[in-house]
């Protein structure tokens, strides 16, 4: 947030140096993030007067005499738009000749025959802001012609100040220096209030119902949409420039001033941090207003921008009186779809004013709006239509409910005395807002919490200094935040003032007590297994991708997974609805970025959300060589460089890892029929892994093979044991068993570990053989079976062993291969 220091000093009149009170934002927690130093304009740019404004001829230039003051009266040749048609009286920021700005000296020139005596300026020009539109004008009378203007814009400083999301009640000058005023103990020089209201206004305002239902769903209640609204009308206005001093601090401040009744708008929100809105009298049918929620789906509104928008029934409009009534549930639905009378949108409530309505250069009677409304409401309509404005971003962080008839009557005020307009006395205030309850706490309770000792008289005093109203006897603490402090709802949030004004330097340096639940023990495992994982994957040459846990309809039905169920209530997009089933679709999406060709081994730990519940899993996918070529021919990317990779990562974190086949129905809708295999990890089914179906492949525009694995986190465990490798040597026994070619290795290998005994250590294969001397349909499995026991065996030891195993493999139906 920006703000001028002079308007600081205004409010608070002892304020400090600038150069003393970086530490005091930083101790506040509103660190400034810089500070930027204005000049004031030079000595040669001059305020004068426009008395005539005529156009030149066969040129888009307009012809401005001037009254200079002391020089007399002098002419200039313009080309700014705003200079047509400009009203006599009208002020201008003149640089004169001789004059130095932006590194260009400006003097007399002739342009299309006019002896242009200087230049008059935009704020751009005269670095004063960003506006290179038109020239800088100023009401009638702002000073005596040929005054200097660095006589009312003196040089400034300018504060960027860090403000968090909870504190939105520093989000104007007043909450600033109220918090700095009683950090240091000063005295703070309220902005004036405007004129009290004495009976009814002019304007009937009503209020959506509480407690209303969107399309009769009871989970999209809202709490209350609009909850407190003042109306005030002013007439007689003559709208123009606003007054310099205010056009100074809407520029210092980062706004771009544009005529009295926005900048007057625009000035109260940043003087008191309630927005305001004004609508062109004549556009306000009957007199009244109704805040209501659309009510038809699909409605275009056209804002003042003249952008448009489609709103439907969650959003918030502030209609006028052609449309009906809303004083109930039941007269809400009876309307809905209903068609309205006309034009009746006078804007999106709290975000912008609709293109009907909105003041314009001859409005001369208008309504001001001052409310407070459901910050979650104001959040999700302007993150859905794209509208992110100055208003929203007070709004939805938290604007005191009870400030609106203030800000209602300071508008009045500034644009009665700026535009010599006439207030009518009575105000439309409607509403019953919510504000901070009471809070019961102790000065004990909240020394515990810091850690470090501060009175109970000094706790009153600094609460009382920040506009609590404190009561309670002896160390009992009853509190009432003020209603500007939304963010203070329970006493933790007194202890953090405490700490604050009281000064987070006095916090005692102390290391905390660690003290461990018996609950806790242990707890760190899970995650130290997740990192080893993670740490292990990327050591087999995997990177990690961290995706959207957010799919479609369209995507899973591509992906052939589970169609989501766990749906968004405000989805970001189209294509991101609901939550995913499934972690492999997203890592063939990340896949799609190297589609050409090129090496992708990645891997993701994420959560997936299918019908049976959340759960956690590991996708892992490979496309493309597994190492590409250099000086040396590459290694070749193939299922079973897949599987080695895994077969790898097990071996490393000390895991058993089995492949089993799957065949038919059994293969997951993901994978080819024919390469898809069971992970089996330390005995117990943990997922599956394999060859992407090519149709999936195909509808991601995946050419080549692509070899995926996702498997339940966390995967299965055992118990560890360590025994001493065996002194003695291993026997080797090569055995083929011929079986039909439907039968897995898997198959093979279950059946002879099962008869092996305790001498058989592994099996492992190593030969396949099909022709026709095994017979059609059948193919020949060689394995080596390892057997090892305690003490070098004999033949006379492994013989029977190998008899038992050649007996079962034939009674399986099977035979064995002799040569």
């Amino acid at each position: 947030m920006n703000i001028p220091y002079s308007w600081l000093k205004e409010l608070i009149p002892q304020l400090p140096p600038l150069a003393e009170l970086e530490p005091t934002f930083a101790h506040l927690g509103l660190p400034l993030e810089g500070v930027e130093d204005v000049p004031a304009p030079p000595a040669g740019v001059l305020l004068v007067t426009v008395t005539r404004a005529e156009p030149i001829e066969g040129t888009q230039l307009t012809k401005l005499t001037l009254d200079t003051g002391a020089n007399g009266e002098k002419v200039i040749a313009s080309g700014a738009p705003n200079a047509v048609g400009l009203p006599a009286g009208t002020m201008v920021a003149l640089v004169s000749p001789g004059t130095e700005l932006g590194g260009m000296t400006y003097g007399v020139r002739a342009l299309q025959g006019v002896e242009s005596w200087g230049m008059a300026a935009s704020a751009k020009e005269l670095g004063l802001g960003e506006s290179a539109a038109g020239l800088m004008l100023f009401p009638a009378g702002t000073a005596a012609p040929g005054t200097p203007m660095r006589e009312l814009w003196p040089d400034d400083h300018v504060l960027d100040v860090e403000v968090t999301p909870n504190r939105a009640d520093v989000l104007s000058a007043l909450g600033l220096a109220r918090d700095l005023a009683a950090f240091l103990k000063l005295e703070l020089v309220e902005p004036p209030a405007g004129p009290a209201a004495t009976g009814a206004g002019e304007i009937k305002v009503t209020l959506p119902p509480k407690g209303l239902t969107l399309e009769r769903d009871p989970s999209k209640k809202l709490r209350f949409g609009c909850d407190h609204f003042a109306a005030r009308t002013v007439s007689g206005l003559t709208n123009g420039p606003a007054p310099l001093w205010m056009q100074r601090r809407v520029s210092l401040s980062g706004m771009r001033p544009i005529d009295l009744i926005v900048d007057t708008s625009n000035y109260v929100m940043l003087e008191l941090g309630q927005p305001t809105a004004l609508y062109d009298r004549r556009d306000v049918a009957g007199d009244q207003i109704h805040v209501a929620f659309g009510l038809r789906q699909g409605e275009i509104v056209k804002d003042l921008m003249g952008g448009e928008h489609t709103v439907g029934l969650e959003d918030l409009l502030i209609l006028d009186g052609n449309q009906p009534e809303i004083s109930s549930v039941a007269d809400a639905f009876a309307t809905a779809g209903q068609p309205r009378p006309g034009d009746t949108v006078l804007g999106i409530a709290g975000i912008m004013g609709g293109d009907h309505g909105h003041v314009r250069a001859d409005t001369t009677d208008v309504v001001i709006e001052s409310a407070h409304f459901d910050p979650v409401l104001l959040r999700r309509t302007s993150t859905r239509l794209g509208l992110k404005t100055d208003a929203v971003y007070r709004y939805e962080r938290g604007v005191d409910p009870l400030l609106a008839p203030k800000a209602a009557n300071r508008v009045a005020a500034l644009l009665a005395q700026a535009g010599r307009g006439t207030i009518h006395p009575g105000a439309t205030v409607v509403g019953d807002p919510e504000v901070p309850g009471t809070i019961d706490t102790t000065g004990d309770q909240i020394r515990a919490l810091l850690g470090m000792h501060v009175d109970t008289a000094e706790m009153r005093d600094i609460l009382a200094r920040l506009g609590c109203a404190v009561t309670g006897d002896g160390d009992a603490l009853r509190v009432t935040p003020p209603s500007w402090r939304v963010d203070m709802a329970i006493w933790q949030d007194l202890a953090e003032e405490v700490a604050r004004l009281h000064g987070y330097a006095e916090l005692p340096e102390s290391l905390p007590t660690l003290r461990v639940h018996p609950s806790n023990i242990g707890a760190e495992k899970a995650g130290v297994e997740r990192s080893t994982l993670r740490r292990t994957l990327a050591g087999i040459g995997a990177q990690e991708v961290v995706t959207y846990t957010f799919t479609s309809d369209d995507e899973a039905a591509k992906a052939r997974t589970e169609t989501p169920t766990a749906r968004l209530r405000n989805p970001m997009t189209a294509d991101r609805t609901g939550m995913r089933t499934a972690l492999y679709p997203s890592l063939v999406k990340a896949a799609q970025a190297h589609a050409k060709g090129d090496r992708v081994l990645i891997f993701e730990m994420g959560r997936i959300f299918p019908q049976s519940g959340e759960a956690e899993r590991l996708g892992l996918l490979m496309r493309g060589p597994l190492a590409g070529a250099t000086y040396q021919p590459g290694v070749a990317g193939s299922f079973a460089a897949f599987k080695g990779l895994v077969q790898s990562l097990a071996a490393t974190l000390g895991a058993d890892f089995e492949l089993r086949q799957l065949r038919g129905d059994a293969v997951p809708a993901a994978l080819h029929p024919g390469i898809a295999g069971e992970v089996v990890w330390n005995g117990q089914s943990a997922g599956w892994m394999g060859a992407l179906h090519p149709e999936i492949a195909q509808e991601f525009g995946l050419k080549g093979d692509t070899y995926v694995l996702e498997v339940a986190l966390p995967l299965p465990g055992r118990t560890w044991a360590f025994r001493d490798p065996s002194r003695a040597p291993a026997a080797w026994r090569d055995l083929a068993v011929i079986a039909p070619a439907g039968v897995s290795y898997g198959e093979i290998a279950a059946l002879l570990r099962s008869h092996g005994g305790d001498l058989l250590e592994s099996v492992e294969p190593f030969d396949v053989f099909t022709g026709e001397q095994i017979g059609a349909g059948n193919r020949s499995v060689a394995v080596r079976l390892v057997f090892r026991a305690a003490k070098t065996l004999t033949d006379e030891e492994v013989d029977p062993v190998m008899d038992g195993l050649m007996a079962a493999v034939r009674a399986q139906g099977w035979a064995i291969r002799e040569k």
